[in-house]
């Protein structure tokens, strides 16, 4: 495999933001294993998930950039389509555990009343 030699314009941010992206994405998981209930895993794993996942693909899309010589347009839908699923789907997820938890708290009080 023969390697392609990147410009230093591609490596210098490139570098930090694979950087950023692996920290935040490092930070979200210690998040995930320390934080005690749902709503606040989510949180913490919602917010780095875009930023490592954004910092990683621009990167991406940097190096692609420059060893093809072309603007790369099929990473930058990925991206696009990331950052903005990632949110979304993190406040479904929220609004669905809020329901729950509303229908547990009124079985809870229906059974403390009948008691």
């Amino acid at each position: 495999m023969s390697e392609i030699p990147l410009p230093m314009w591609v490596t210098l941010p490139g570098t930090v933001l694979l950087v950023l992206g692996g920290l935040t994405s490092l930070v979200g998981s210690l998040g995930l294993l320390r934080l005690r209930d749902f709503f606040m895993r989510m949180h913490a794993t919602s917010m780095t998930t875009t930023v490592s996942s954004g910092a990683i693909l621009i990167a991406s899309i940097l190096a692609s950039t420059a060893v093809m010589g072309r603007p790369s347009v099929h990473e930058l839908l990925i991206t696009l389509c990331v950052l903005m699923s990632a949110p979304i789907t993190a406040v479904v997820l929220l609004q669905a555990a809020l329901h729950r938890n509303r229908e547990r708290e009124s079985e809870e009080k229906s059974t403390d009343k009948t008691s």
